[in-house]
């Protein structure tokens, strides 16, 4: 049911916990089958210097988290957007229709972080 990458990820998750001095915290969740996910990131010239994701879920949803992780590191915060959840169910080996909602989580959760980038960003330019 699930590819190997999936499982790997599950079982071995990367990133997890919480990041003390974290730039921006963001959590989003799924209403409909409960999936919580969390994402905190550190910031050091305007690249991912750090991540960790927390959640509470599924098989799909915590493989699609530390995925994240992984794919959030030391990118540039400009280019944060491009990561979506095709990219990382494509990254997985593919989900079923049924996980599918997992990848979605997480791309919800990249566009979330960008918001709050993004405003953190201006907030700091009006100072």
């Amino acid at each position: 049911m699930f590819s190997q990458t999936v499982l790997d990820h599950f079982e071995n998750p990367r990133n997890t916990g919480k990041l003390p001095g974290a730039d921006a915290v963001v959590e989003v969740s799924n209403p409909v089958c409960g999936d919580v996910l969390q994402l905190a990131v550190t910031i050091e010239s305007k690249k991912i210097n750090a991540v960790r994701f927390l959640c509470r879920g599924c098989t799909a949803a915590i493989a699609c988290g530390s995925l994240l992780t992984e794919q959030l590191e030391r990118r540039e915060v400009a280019v944060l957007g491009e990561i979506t959840a095709e990219e990382l169910a494509r990254a997985l080996g593919g989900l079923s229709e049924a996980t599918y909602h997992a990848a979605q989580l997480a791309g919800d959760a990249v566009k979330k972080l960008v918001a709050a980038l993004q405003k953190a960003d201006s907030s700091v330019g009006r100072q």
